[in-house]
């Protein structure tokens, strides 16, 4: 059962209704994940340009949505986060991620498969010993994807699989529920992020950074109360 409740799209109001309207934008819908952050509004709302930008596809990064949903699902599913590997799956296979790339990926035997590419199979690797934190110790993991990645790639990889060994934990700390498959199935249409939806988001926030944060503090307190 969640530990906290989660505010509802319905409840929500002023600029917490239009930071949702940008979660949707951005991410496919208001998952609970959001709809449990916006407890704490303004870290939430400077989380989301963080997560569409590091996580989703588009012209300023230079991995594909199918490496970087490779490396959040052997990180979910390392860390035992149901919520984030259901999630992922459903985007991975958006991605071109199939099934049986899913059952090998969630496996110890993922190096052997006849399924992954080279390049695949670092970016895997890597994400593994990120998420173990072994990678300092193991150079000769780092040689193997230094020989298939950039360092701005290698940069790019790190990010993503900290920032969802970070989201992992907040899903389970908080015990977040997981949604129905068709709402998590909304996910799919955000593979690939639009520059100009986020541009619009930013310059909302900047033009709001500068208002009354316990105006915004108490619309999340009286939207979790509805």
């Amino acid at each position: 059962m969640a530990r906290i409740p989660l505010i509802e799209p319905e409840a929500v109001d002023g600029e917490l209704d239009e930071f949702y309207g940008a979660v949707t934008g951005l991410l496919g819908r208001v998952p609970h994940f959001y709809r449990t952050i916006s407890h704490a509004p303004l870290l939430a709302m400077l989380f989301l340009p963080i997560n569409a930008a590091n996580q989703r596809e588009w012209p300023g990064a230079r991995l594909s949505g199918k490496i970087k949903e490779l490396v959040v699902i052997k990180t979910s599913h390392l860390n035992g986060c149901d919520y984030c590997y259901a999630h992922n799956t459903s985007l991975g296979q958006a991605a071109g991620i199939t099934h049986e790339q899913i059952i090998d990926l969630s496996s110890d035997d993922y190096l052997e498969s006849a399924g992954f590419s080279e390049r695949e199979k670092a970016a895997v690797l890597w994400a593994e010993h990120v998420t173990r934190n072994t990678a300092q110790q193991r150079g000769d993991v780092y040689e193997r994807v230094k020989a298939q990645f950039s360092d701005a790639e290698i940069v790019e990889l790190t990010l993503i699989c900290a920032m969802f060994n970070m989201i992992n934990r907040v899903n389970d700390s908080l015990d977040i529920t997981i949604e129905e498959q068709p709402e998590i199935d909304k996910i799919k249409g955000s593979l690939v992020l639009d520059p100009e939806r986020m541009s619009t988001y930013l310059h909302w926030l900047a033009d709001n950074w500068l208002g009354d944060f316990d105006s915004i503090n108490r619309q999340a307190e009286d939207a979790a109360a509805a």
